[in-house]
């Protein structure tokens, strides 16, 4: 399904961010639905859930600014807007 695979590869993405800042876990999610999407965001949510079960994202909070502009340039994406992570402070070794 063509919803399945956007959802996957922005999970994909999500996690990869993690693990390139060293985080334990990602806590928050920002994303931006495009009117024309196929996403309602309830719909967004359950594809969410089932496709983070397992990684880093897994329990993160979703947070999704649905748009109704039908003329927007992006009215067809889903877009990541912002991550909250949760980066483990290194430990100095010079004290």
């Amino acid at each position: 399904m063509h919803e399945t695979g956007i959802v996957r590869d922005l999970i994909s993405r999500i996690v990869r961010a993690a693990h390139e800042a060293g985080a334990s876990r990602v806590s928050g999610v920002h994303v931006w639905i495009g009117a024309l999407t196929t996403f309602s965001p309830e719909h967004f949510r359950d594809h969410f859930e089932e496709e983070a079960r397992g990684t880093a994202a897994e329990g993160a909070a979703l947070h999704i600014e649905p748009s109704d502009d039908t003329r927007h340039t992006q009215a067809q994406h889903v877009i990541l807007q912002r991550l909250e992570l949760d980066v483990p402070e290194s430990k100095d070794d010079t004290g």
